[in-house]
């Protein structure tokens, strides 16, 4: 029973950290009025959060409203978290009471007290054996989440009454969430009961007649003979049938499950309307459910592709600008042949910002470190692959770190070239990495019966983190994984966009890289380019050209173009997000393997920057997107018809005055910390400091001759061969897993086994 003891406890601290943390700013700034005696340097309970240790040793009246001095006595309000195995935690609230404080409240669903008490008594109390961890608790509705405000979100956003903001919200932008559907009634969604509308625009499920293998179309299974995709056009009977058959608007139970609903509330909820802010990153954004995924977190791969496809379609009637994908499959092909990976690639040469999650295989099953275990589409080099972040419940940056869950680079699938030789990708990823442990947001339920969907009532752990609201639309849940970073990237990426319509996607990207802060101890292979930071992302988004976009599709923007918009320079290349200032990375990912850097990326227009120009180590694809004609009865240049690419060869890629990290970075040592395993922090420094190549030629694709593969592996690294799954587990050729759970033997998800516990997060 130890697993199941130590897991509790982990959980248990989880909701202490993350459940009512107001305002670090606020904070900060009311401790920074105070000054803490030597008296006071004493040594305190790992188990008390940080900003209460301070507030206990302040000399000054604390102006906050979960502490205060009373006749000459100070008194804290505080979340105390037990580990007792005696639901009414009796001995506990007897100890509260005997050293002077009250219990305000005892939860149902965590273990845990509300309660006021002397702040002299806290380290006592503490010291008790059943107590897990003591943090503050703030009882007013905060100004901003604590995403936000650990995401730098804050910084671009001013006012959050859940109606009304000021500054970028993503209005306008659509974020496509193909996922296990979305809960479009949860108030995080603005759902009006008189006349059914929302954020959600609209809502599909690919499972309902499995499209994927034609049955939505009237085709009986395993029946031979039939083309069905002959009748799939605009205006055709066929089609209306299957647009019939996939409509979701009106379900009661969209997401039985309740990891879509998760997702998208992360990248586009509202949550400041109760005490327990869950606001998401763009929460004005609009939404389109894509349910792709069932009841229990699976799906065919041709639905998924489905799913794509009907964005693809539906791209500029919904202003879709960024797609969502917080699942993976399993897969050792290269991103050349894998479906998922061409099919992604396909939305970014339509223009769609595509985040993945990274995946959540980074840890074995006895603790140790695996590389080479992106998932796909994450191997992809088009998309922006995340891996997540643990930001400890705190808004402040300075103690994130890398989940050991987190999936590590780089990608390794493969293919076999026309010599018989087998190549492998062996890019570098993830591209950057978000908040991914245990973030509070909308919980999915049934609409007629109140009933909890899957994972809630799975794992009721996972539900109504303390503070939260008990009525059936808010109720919200906790959840960890990649699959929760990715929906904070693409929210940021919605912001970006409401401030600069014209980014391609390969523009959105590097920007996302460039601006990130590097944490230490970790390497390229671990957290990319660093941590995301909103406010450096939107800052030098808003530098840069508003048409961007238009001038690249209509051909009318050469190399070597300014790119910076009337009256802009590139802003200073730092950021301050919650009284912490940091300089960015200035790393940005091209071809795959390369590393570049410098302000030249983005003062002038490199080919790269062609959504349509895919460019992977040695090879160059040019797309083309082609749109169904106005004879067919839909708007002309509206509706996609069809992607094709060709090679490309003598193609400029990189302009002069990039400058060139690769070769700084070295030949991959673990042991020597170079190449792939440098710290990016380490790398960074030495790029802000001037080091690195400026190139005075750029880069050029020529026919027959092989790009350099950038970085290479080397000192005795065992790379996987594509996905290492936990033990006993055995996919189905095209299954989708959901990035959040990892089935064991036993079918259900293992607390104890490090990547089947990603979901609950780590301490």
């Amino acid at each position: 029973m130890k697993h199941v003891h130590d897991f509790t406890l982990l959980i248990e601290r989880r909701l202490t950290r993350r459940g009512l943390f107001a305002s670090l700013a606020a904070v900060t700034a009311a401790i920074a009025l105070w000054s803490a005696p030597a008296a006071h340097a004493q040594t305190m309970s790992a188990k008390i959060a940080t900003d209460l240790q301070q507030v206990i040793s302040a000399t000054l009246t604390p102006s906050l409203n979960w502490a205060n001095d009373v006749n000459g006595q100070r008194l804290v309000k505080v979340l105390v978290i037990s580990s007792s195995t005696d639901p009414d935690l009796t001995a506990l609230r007897n100890d509260v009471l005997a050293r002077g404080g009250s219990v305000y409240f005892r939860y149902t669903s965590v273990r845990a007290l509300s309660v006021m008490l002397p702040a002299s008594q806290v380290n006592n109390l503490a010291a008790r054996s059943d107590v897990v961890s003591i943090s503050p608790n703030r009882m007013t509705a905060r100004t901003v989440s604590t995403l936000e405000q650990a995401t730098g979100t804050s910084n671009v956003r001013i006012g959050n009454s859940n109606t009304a903001y000021t500054g970028f919200d993503g209005a306008g932008v659509g974020i496509a969430v193909l996922d296990s559907g979305i809960w479009k009634r949860h108030k995080h969604f603005d759902y009006n009961t008189y006349t059914g509308t929302s954020r959600v625009l609209r809502a599909v499920n690919f499972l309902r007649k499995n499209v994927g293998d034609a049955e939505a179309v009237g085709v009986k299974r395993w029946q031979a003979g039939v083309d069905a995709s002959a009748s799939l056009y605009p205006g055709s009977p066929t089609m209306a049938t299957y647009e019939d058959s996939i409509r979701w608007e009106q379900a009661f139970t969209a997401d039985a499950y309740g990891h879509g609903t998760h997702v998208a509330a992360i990248a586009a909820g509202r949550g400041a309307y109760q005490s327990l802010d869950s606001t998401g990153v763009a929460p004005n954004a609009n939404l389109l459910d894509v349910k792709v995924l069932d009841d229990n977190g699976y799906g065919q791969l041709s639905d998924v592709l489905a799913g794509i496809d009907w964005v693809l379609y539906y791209a500029k009637t919904y202003n879709i600008r960024v797609m969502n994908l917080s699942l993976a499959a399993d897969s050792t092909e290269s991103h050349l042949t894998d479906p998922l990976a061409i099919a992604v690639r396909s939305a970014t040469a339509a223009g769609i910002t595509v985040v993945v999650a990274g995946g959540n295989f980074g840890q074995t099953t006895g603790g140790g470190e695996r590389h080479g275990t992106i998932s796909s589409p994450g191997h992809e080099p088009s998309v922006i692959t995340v891996g997540a972040a643990n930001f400890k419940g705190t808004a402040a940056r300075s103690d994130d770190t890398i989940n050991h869950f987190s999936s590590r680079g780089p990608t390794r699938g493969s293919r076999v070239d026309a010599q018989g030789v087998r190549r492998i990708d062996n890019f570098l990823k993830p591209d950057l990495v978000a908040p991914g442990n245990k973030l509070v947001t909308a919980m999915a339920t049934s609409n007629t019966t109140s009933a909890w969907s899957w994972l809630p009532t799975t794992y009721g752990q996972l539900a109504n983190p303390a503070g939260a609201s008990v009525k059936n639309y808010q109720r919200l849940m906790m959840l960890s994984g990649t699959s929760i970073s990715a929906p904070v990237v693409a929210g940021t990426v919605a912001l970006m966009l409401q401030a600069n319509p014209g980014l391609t996607p390969p523009l959105v990207k590097a920007i996302l890289q460039y601006t990130a802060q590097p944490l230490p101890g970790a390497n390229l292979l671990q957290q990319g380019a660093g941590l995301l930071n909103v406010d450096g992302a939107v800052r030098l988004a808003q530098a840069l050209r508003t048409d961007i976009g238009t001038a690249v599709e209509a051909g009318t923007i050469a190399a070597g173009a300014n790119l910076l918009a009337p009256g802009k320079s590139m802003p200073a290349a730092t950021s301050t997000i919650n009284g912490q200032t940091f300089n960015w990375s200035r790393i940005a990912y091209v071809g795959g393997n390369h590393i570049v850097s410098g302000p030249a990326l983005f003062t002038h227009f490199h080919p790269v920057w062609d959504h349509r120009l895919m460019w992977a180590g040695s090879s160059a694809l040019r797309h083309t997107v082609s749109h169904w004609p106005a004879s067919s009865g839909v708007p002309a240049n509206t509706f996609v018809k069809s992607i094709t690419w060709v090679p490309v060869s003598n193609q400029a890629l990189i302009g002069a005055g990039v400058v060139q990290g690769t070769t700084l970075a070295g030949f991959s040592s673990r042991l020597g910390k170079t190449g792939t395993f440098v710290p990016t922090a380490t790398l960074s420094g030495w790029l802000t400091s001037g080091s690195g190549i400026v190139m005075s030629e750029g880069i050029v694709m020529s026919e027959g001759i092989v790009m350099s593969e950038g970085i290479v592996m080397s000192e005795g690294i065992v790379m996987s061969e594509g996905i290492v799954m936990s033990e006993g587990i055995v996919m189905s050729e095209g299954i989708v897993m959901s990035e959040g759970i990892v089935l064991s033997e036993s079918g259900q998800p293992n607390p104890s086994n490090p990547n089947d516990a990603a979901m609950f997060g780590e301490p």
